[in-house]
């Protein structure tokens, strides 16, 4: 990750256009990734995540059917097959994820993300 502001984000998702719509009326153009189509690898979720002082629960979509078909919701299922399902998965993820050099926050509400600048 660049000294750039990245936005994890789907622009079919109200919450990621909100976040990213803040970011842009406070003067913040951000390299916007379509997590969707190009979603972090391996190492970048992880880097994100310690970023953000998260774990992969914490921004794991439960509502998805991927989430159920895959028995995320099974408490022995380490760290490390979280974040593997959700890179090869990556609707599991939550979104907007703003990412700066230094912290990350997660959109929701997307008043968050501001808090980085």
């Amino acid at each position: 990750m660049s000294d750039q502001v990245i936005i994890y984000h789907n622009p079919r998702c109200s919450k990621s256009r909100a976040a990213l719509s803040l970011l842009r009326n406070h003067g913040v153009e951000p390299e916007i990734v379509e997590y969707l189509k190009t979603p972090p690898d391996i190492k970048q979720l992880k880097k994100i995540l310690l970023m953000m002082k998260k774990n992969p629960r914490d921004i794991i979509r439960k509502g998805e059917k991927e989430y159920k078909s895959l028995k995320l919701d099974n408490e022995s299922l380490d760290n490390d097959s979280l974040i593997k399902y959700m890179v090869e998965n990556p609707i599991l993820i939550e979104r907007p994820i703003v990412v700066t050099r230094k912290e990350a926050r997660l959109g929701r509400p997307p008043e968050l993300v501001l808090e980085l600048f």
